[in-house]
């Protein structure tokens, strides 16, 4: 049936999506969750951003620190910025949409916090615009990209980390953000609280 192969594809080529990943990802989310952890344990925050299922993911990482990934411990201060619909409606309005994430950033960001920027292309403006704000803020910048890194990957700085999956499909970038988010949770639970 033409339909359980289509599905029977889609496991293949996720499947094959994150074995090459794996191959070139791993430094980067290592380095990236030591970056976490090293903030978090310094009493800094994590904000996150992104569009749509990158907005979702956003808030997917604010929630495991928030709560917990899968061990019991203190919550992780973490504020994920596509959340409060009267502020990004607000800004929005206002100053239009590309200042969405970057004017939260520019309130709410301190140095030495983070911010975990979310975009499978590489080339969401207000992404970038966040990015540019963490920079004059003095915050570190994890990017989750994917494709050839777009826009963004310019604009990060020595000390900032991109994790960029190896794929020109947002399904299958999307698939390895949520991977290597919960890899980032991992790294910082071990790191803050040891080894399960």
């Amino acid at each position: 049936m033409a339909i359980d192969d289509d599905i029977r594809r889609q496991f293949d080529e996720s499947l094959a999506t994150k074995q090459a990943a794996a191959a070139v990802l791993v430094p980067a989310i290592s380095a990236a969750g030591r970056l976490f952890a090293d903030i978090l344990q310094n009493n800094g925050k994590i904000l996150s951003c992104g569009n749509g299922g990158s907005a979702g993911d956003a808030q997917h990482f604010s929630s495991e620190l928030l709560n917990r990934y899968e061990r019991e411990r203190p919550g992780l201060a973490a504020v994920a910025l596509s959340t409060d619909t009267s502020t990004v409606t607000a800004i929005a309005n206002d100053y239009g949409y590309e200042q969405v994430f970057a004017k939260q950033v520019r309130a709410l960001g301190r140095p030495g916090d983070g911010l975990l920027a979310i975009t499978t292309s590489g080339n969401s403006p207000n992404v970038i615009a966040a990015v540019h704000a963490a920079h004059e803020q003095g915050l570190r910048v994890v990017a989750l990209t994917g494709r050839d890194g777009g826009r963004l990957a310019p604009v990060l700085r020595p000390g900032d980390v991109e994790i960029r999956v190896p794929s020109p499909r947002t399904a299958r970038i999307q698939e390895v953000h949520l991977l290597a988010i919960h890899c980032l949770c991992e790294v910082i639970d071990t790191l803050l609280f040891g080894a399960r």
